[in-house]
């Protein structure tokens, strides 16, 4: 498919080396994942796992970010998400090496023998109160199948001693789970603080765990400059994606 043919089709999202389609989702491809996709450390890491992978956007990204040797794996509860996330995996070039299992990821961890440098996350954040228009969204976007607890205790079955946990949280509930992460016994080694432009307060933070103690790194990032055109950093975190950069 040539990339001018790319760009009209509809019920999804065109990147430069794949398409996401994501009508059957209940959380649609956006900023968020993107960021997280684009950010996360995958110096030397050899298998990913991509908890609630909805679309398959993350685990997506971070085969294009990675070589052939790199495995990822994809777990998602929501039955017609996964169907999609499949669709998604199979007609991309890393068909090869992802994997997407449709499940509980607690019960799904509790099955496997093998560790993981990389586990990626783009949590649900909402606490339960405003109700959704779909069950599914619901799931989704609140914290009631799988809790911020629950998911670091899960990611400590899965993650290497050396390993990274990822993750993208609006900036006020990035704090809450930093501290329960720090808890539960995880060091906080990056920190990304992103705004939509220099005059507005941080929104959002993208924040990397690890089991291993050690130095962390924090900076900040802003998604527009002046002009409202996206500033030099976003640009040169995300133009490996965006068809427009």
């Amino acid at each position: 498919m040539s990339q001018s043919t790319s760009v009209l089709r509809r019920n999804g999202f065109t990147f430069k080396q794949f398409f996401v389609a994501h009508d059957r989702c209940a959380m649609k491809v956006g900023t968020d994942g993107i960021l997280l996709g684009a950010w996360a450390p995958v110096a030397g890491v050899k298998r990913i796992l991509d908890i609630g992978t909805g679309s398959g956007l993350l685990a997506l990204m971070l085969a294009q970010r990675t070589d052939e040797s790199v495995t990822v794996d994809a777990v998602e509860l929501d039955v017609d998400a996964a169907e999609q996330a499949q669709e998604n995996i199979l007609q991309s070039p890393w068909a090869g090496r992802l994997t997407l299992h449709q499940e509980d990821v607690q019960g799904w961890a509790s099955r496997q023998t093998v560790k993981f440098d990389l586990i990626v996350s783009n949590p649900p954040y909402y606490e339960q109160g405003v109700d959704c228009a779909t069950p599914q969204r619901e799931r989704a976007r609140y914290t009631a199948t799988l809790d911020h607890p629950a998911l670091l205790a899960c990611a400590a079955e899965l993650i290497t001693e050396e390993g990274f946990l990822c993750v993208v949280l609006p900036e006020k509930t990035g704090g809450l789970f930093t501290q329960q992460a720090h808890d539960m016994g995880w060091h906080l080694r990056l920190r990304t603080d992103v705004a939509e432009n220099e005059a507005r307060l941080p929104h959002r933070v993208l924040l990397a765990f690890s089991p291993k103690q050690g130095e962390c790194f924090s900076d900040r990032l802003v998604i527009r400059g002046p002009d409202q055109r996206y500033s030099e950093g976003y640009t040169a975190l995300t133009q490996a994606f965006y068809l427009f950069m």
